[in-house]
């Protein structure tokens, strides 16, 4: 499995950390040993709310050369849900079988188009603002609507992270990473259309 973590000015790194330090031990597992991902952003540099940096190893590839796309929240999702060239590249993993956010990612798929006719979630202080975007927001943590995983807010990362691990190479698989993390919580509120 091939991954694309998409990173933006503006994102919140804990959307981002919290899931890829869960799936970067996919490959401890059989089912799923090869799995690569490629951090992709539209600059080499991408700056957090906060003022942190991180470098970006792929900048704008075409998104369908992936099996999943994950996008995480932050505050610059309220300016790129309106910045056409930033849908446009979107929208190149119209074809990608999954498309993953937490937070406020899901308001870019949905800007996009992905969530047409779909159920999802997001932050819950900002249901209002995806609710033009797809058939009904779901205020839960976890929604599944097909090949479509959105889920709620920052902390829920984590829980998504295990949520793909467990989909990808099983609950024992999820079970190991939740012990490696010392992560003891059960998520809640996970919801499959």
């Amino acid at each position: 499995m091939k991954m694309a973590l998409v990173l933006f000015n503006g994102v919140t790194f804990l959307d981002f950390v919290g899931f890829y330090d869960v799936i970067y031990r996919l490959n401890l597992f059989d089912k799923t040993k090869g799995t690569t991902w490629d951090i992709c952003g539209v600059t080499g540099v991408v700056t957090d709310e906060l003022g942190m940096q991180v470098k970006v190893n792929v900048i704008q590839p075409d998104l369908s050369e992936y099996d999943l796309v994950f996008i995480p929240g932050g505050m610059g999702t309220r300016k790129l849900k309106d910045d056409a060239g930033f849908i446009e590249w979107i929208k190149t993993a119209e074809p990608v079988k999954y498309k993953v956010s937490v937070c406020t990612g899901s308001l870019l798929w949905g800007a996009a188009g992905c969530l047409k006719d779909r159920k999802a979630t997001t932050h819950p202080n900002v249901y209002d603002l995806l609710e033009p975007y797809c058939s009904e927001v779901v205020p839960s943590r976890i929604v599944k609507d097909g090949n479509v995983i959105t889920a709620g807010g920052v902390a829920t990362s984590i829980d998504l992270g295990l949520f793909i691990t467990e989909l990808f190479a099983g609950k024992e698989a999820a079970d190991v990473v939740k012990k490696q993390i010392d992560y003891p919580y059960t998520a809640v509120g996970i919801v499959e259309v």
